[in-house]
């Protein structure tokens, strides 16, 4: 009985030390792992569109293009009067006869104003561009008029339409007499003649002779008009004579 009572005695005591060590130490709760999706939705109508193929994200598409800067017209512009082959084959034209009008006038237009031949364009907005150096050796002996192709070209004065010539240099170009066969119109780079005019015909101040062009050497990226005034010689020829600046002679 002795050893039983032992044995019993030794379990309870085993049991109750085992509850007190359990009752001491701490217990971590599981872990619990969780998994965060790498991928997140956007609303189609927010999401930013791809760019094209081809295409560079750092561009703005809204952005407009860089301009053209169109040539330097120094470069361009050069001698608009017929070349020695042109002008003689145009020997054969009859000058217009000299002392067609009552009295020789002293100036261009009598000393009158000219009108700005060309349509839309102010006094304020020309630049005196007359003698300007044109390569080493020469100098611009006209006045360009920069403005939109197509647009109307006028008679700067009454006068007489003496000749409508195409040459590599001018383009489409014509030659106006003033009344005292004095002074010669010249406009150069027409992109087409107005209707109705023709070789010969009376002009009035305001007429609509043409409209601005790049016809010859004229830069595409920057049409114009080439006007020249030009003091004949006692021959009349319409190719011949000595330039005058266009410039002061103009007005609104």
């Amino acid at each position: 009985m002795k050893w039983l009572l032992t044995l019993i005695i030794g379990a309870v005591l085993g049991a109750a030390g085992l509850f007190v060590y359990l009752r001491q130490v701490p217990h971590e709760p599981p872990v619990t792992t969780v998994v965060v999706p790498t991928t997140v939705t956007v609303p189609a109508d927010t999401a930013p569109a791809a760019p094209a193929p081809g295409s560079s994200a750092a561009i703005d598409p809204a952005l407009p293009p860089a301009p053209v800067v169109p040539t330097d017209l120094n470069e361009l512009d050069l001698p608009l009067k017929p070349s020695a082959e042109e002008a003689a084959a145009l020997k054969t034209v009859p000058p217009v006869a000299s002392g067609s009008a009552a009295s020789t006038a002293s100036a261009p237009n009598g000393g009158a104003k000219l009108l700005l031949p060309v349509e839309g364009i102010k006094y304020a907005k020309l630049s005196d561009n007359f003698n300007q150096p044109r390569g080493s050796e020469r100098h611009h002996e006209a006045l360009d008029i920069m403005a939109p192709k197509g647009a109307k070209v006028f008679a700067v004065a009454d006068g007489k339409l003496v000749k409508l010539f195409n040459s590599k240099r001018g383009g489409l170009t014509i030659y106006q007499f003033d009344p005292s066969d004095t002074y010669a119109y010249y406009y150069a780079h027409l992109d087409r003649y107005a209707d109705g005019v023709k070789e010969g015909m009376l002009l009035k101040r305001g007429d609509l002779i043409g409209y601005v062009g790049v016809t010859g050497n004229s830069d595409p990226k920057a049409p114009h008009l080439h006007f020249a005034v030009v003091e004949l010689t006692p021959a009349k020829e319409w190719w011949k004579g000595t330039s005058i600046n266009p410039y002061p002679l103009i007005g609104d």
